[in-house]
C-alpha cells in the first residue's frame, strides 16, 4: 500500500527521445506531390481487358446476391404472414 501511494506521489518522468531519433518535420506540397507521382509510377496497372472483366464479375456478382436477397426477404415474408395469419 506505501509503495502505492508513493509510486503515486512522484512526478512522471519526463519522455526522453533516444538519440539519433528522427524528429517529425512536415513535408512540403511539392515534395508530397513528387513522392506521389515516384510511387503511381510503381504500381502495376491493370489493362483495360483486365478493369471490363472485373467489373462484370462484379457487376454480376451484385445482381446474383441482390436476387438472392429479395427471394429469401420474398419467401420469409411469405412465411412469417402465413404464420401469422395474414392474408395479403
Amino acid at each position: 500500500m506505501q509503495k502505492q501511494e508513493a509510486q503515486k506521489s512522484r512526478s512522471p518522468r519526463p519522455q526522453v527521445k533516444p538519440v539519433g531519433a528522427p524528429t517529425k518535420q512536415r513535408t512540403k506540397p511539392l515534395q508530397f506531390f513528387k513522392e506521389v507521382m515516384a510511387e503511381l509510377r510503381k504500381v502495376a496497372w491493370p489493362t483495360r481487358q483486365e478493369v471490363v472483366a472485373y467489373s462484370i464479375v462484379v457487376l454480376v456478382s451484385v445482381v446474383v446476391i441482390a436476387a438472392i436477397i429479395f427471394a429469401m426477404d420474398y419467401v420469409f415474408t411469405k412465411a412469417v404472414l402465413a404464420l401469422f395469419g395474414v392474408e395479403t
